[in-house]
């Protein structure tokens, strides 16, 4: 914890931070200016949620495929979850809970409490889906029915899977809700009994407020250097960087988007957040937030195009067509599969099939099982 001790706001190298701060700026401006009246708006920011929840497990050395975390999302689970996935589904339902609340909601007292807790947002619009469960046994029977596909009474076999998925489905979502373990239960081989938590997290709470008169990038990329350092919470490294990107919602910088720093910081590079001197990890986040917002905008421009160029598919069809949905949906999920688009617009998986073969979409694994398509 040294940056607070040495008064690091004074010794800011300001010559060096002006060239990439400016550019950062810029970038992250337009990227939010273009957002702010896209038509695909609500598309790019779903399909940017999962993108980044897998970079985030990326930089921490771990591996969650996008395809997994896109099927586990809509509890369609192909294989057994991993715990990387469970993590990296954890860092999506934040990331939609950091941007459906309030925009200083994730720094506050209460926010940083949820968030570390893995709560998730109440029943209502913008409710994180990945909490899409009920407790009682009809939320049990939807889990097994679609799990399942809705098995028939007289197979014995089939009913029996279908409680042993929605058992695990459970399990799962237990997991993902895992509360923090109280300082007197937690394991001396998993946690150190001396880190005190609340502490780091006040110290890491006063130098963010110290950064209340700087440019909300620089302030973003201070907040993440701070939490690389003093570390307040063990086993959450991945709440920092989210929480350094509510700061510029807070500030208003961000209006329309939340950041994706964790694509940013996989597109830099060598990974020199934990490395070098102040300069050196507050340029690295600079780096860092600059690549997202170029690469969103060109992801953005990409999508756009890719919608365009597939309108003209949904001339002449009838009123009752699904393709439009299934357009939307296409655009709002990094792959979609025949069942995926079946559960999700209340269609058949033959009719999924049709629907995919009507967008003319492009498949993207290449395998006879667990077959997808999407749109790059």
């Amino acid at each position: 914890m040294p940056l607070l001790s040495l008064n690091f706001l004074d010794s800011l190298p300001w010559r060096a931070l002006a060239g990439p701060l400016a550019r950062a700026e810029d970038a992250l401006a337009r990227l939010d200016e273009r957002l702010r009246a896209s038509p695909i708006r609500h598309g790019w920011i779903e399909r940017t949620h999962f993108a980044d929840a897998c970079a985030s497990l990326w930089i921490e050395g771990e591996l969650a495929h996008l395809e997994d975390l896109v099927l586990h999302d809509a509890h369609m689970d192909a294989r057994a979850p991993t715990p990387e996935l469970l993590r990296a589904a954890r860092v999506l339902a934040a990331r939609r809970q950091i941007f459906a609340a309030a925009p200083g909601w994730a720094l506050l007292p209460a926010g940083v409490a949820a968030l570390r807790a893995g709560g998730f947002l109440p029943e209502g619009e913008g409710r994180a889906e990945t909490a899409g469960v009920r407790d009682d046994d009809e939320g049990e029977g939807a889990f097994a029915a679609s799990a399942a596909g809705d098995p028939a009474e007289d197979d014995p076999l089939a009913a029996e899977l279908a409680a042993l998925d929605a058992a695990l489905a459970r399990t799962n979502l237990a997991l993902e809700r895992k509360p923090v373990v109280a300082r007197e239960d937690r394991d001396p081989l998993v946690y150190d009994l001396d880190w005190d938590e609340d502490e780091r997290l006040d110290q890491w709470r006063d130098g963010v407020a110290a950064t209340a008169d700087l440019p909300p990038v620089v302030a973003a990329a201070i907040a993440a250097v701070l939490w690389d350092d003093i570390e307040p919470l063990q086993h959450l490294d991945w709440l920092g960087r989210l929480l350094s990107v509510a700061l510029l919602r807070q500030r208003g910088k961000t209006s329309s988007h939340l950041m994706c720093v964790n694509c940013g910081a996989r597109a830099v590079g060598r990974l020199r957040r934990k490395h070098g001197d102040l300069e050196t990890k507050i340029l690295f986040w600079l780096a860092a937030i600059l690549a997202a917002a170029e690469q969103g905008l060109k992801d953005h421009d990409r999508w756009l195009l890719a919608r365009a160029s597939r309108e003209g598919r949904l001339r002449g069809r009838r009123g009752t067509s699904r393709l439009p949905q299934a357009l939307d949906l296409a655009l709002e999920k990094p792959i979609v599969t025949p069942e995926l688009v079946a559960k999700a617009l209340n269609v058949s998986a033959r009719a999924g099939q049709d629907l995919i073969a009507g967008l003319g979409l492009r498949e993207l694994t290449g395998r006879r099982r667990y077959r997808a398509w999407g749109i790059l």
